[in-house]
């Protein structure tokens, strides 16, 4: 990837273009990010840069970390990821990423955590059909239903879809549109939904596939 950024998710929102058209936007406060480290290929075996973002008190950073941002001179940092841009050498410690890295009309991929909703049923997890409602089904109407084969082979088969947790997961949206951004406020609007809830840290990156 050319380019890329962490930014916490604010919600949804609705703006007009300038044909009156309703868009509908999510909201993302994206960055300043700093480069806290810098790896390459003569010390770590490939290039990156790991980035910080969120402020943190100096005071809930254990010792391992606080000599970690020391040494970069860098204040604690909240949130810490590494991107593999193509050129990590335009990046050196301490520089600062803004939003205005993207600009509207670009195509982005969004990675976010989806909304953790606990155990769930198979028609929630997996959109199963119910049951009959009649025959002596009940009260058993939202349960999967068979899912042996006979006598033979006299088991269930692994990855048989059935009830458990759903969500709280890492998700890509990809192909994602932006429609604004701007370095003033730290703010890009992306066209569409993006995965996790209100708050939930996301990564924009340029589309592998725009």
């Amino acid at each position: 990837m050319k380019k890329s950024i962490l930014g916490k998710k604010l919600g949804m929102t609705q703006i007009f273009d300038e044909n009156g058209n309703v868009i509908p936007v999510t909201v993302v406060e994206a960055g300043p990010c700093v480069v806290v480290q810098k790896k390459t290929v003569e010390n770590d075996g490939y290039n990156a840069v790991q980035v910080g973002y969120g402020e943190k008190k100096a005071n809930k950073v254990n010792k391992p970390m606080k000599g970690h941002f020391a040494k970069g001179d860098v204040a604690p940092k909240k949130v810490l990821r590494e991107f593999r841009l193509e050129d990590c050498s335009a990046l050196n410690v301490g520089d600062i990423i803004k939003a205005d890295v993207f600009a509207a009309g670009e195509k982005v991929d969004v990675v976010g955590t989806s909304k953790g909703k606990g155990t769930a049923g198979v028609i929630k997890r997996w959109n199963f059909h119910r049951l009959k409602e009649t025959h002596g089904t009940g009260p058993v109407h939202r349960h999967a239903g068979s899912q042996g084969a006979c006598s033979s082979p006299s088991r269930v088969f692994p990855g048989m879809k059935g009830a458990g947790r759903l969500g709280c997961e890492r998700v890509t949206v990809q192909n994602l549109e932006i429609v604004k951004a701007d370095a003033e406020t730290n703010i890009i609007a992306i066209k569409g939904a993006i995965p996790g809830p209100k708050g939930g840290i996301v990564k924009i990156s340029d589309s592998v596939k725009a």
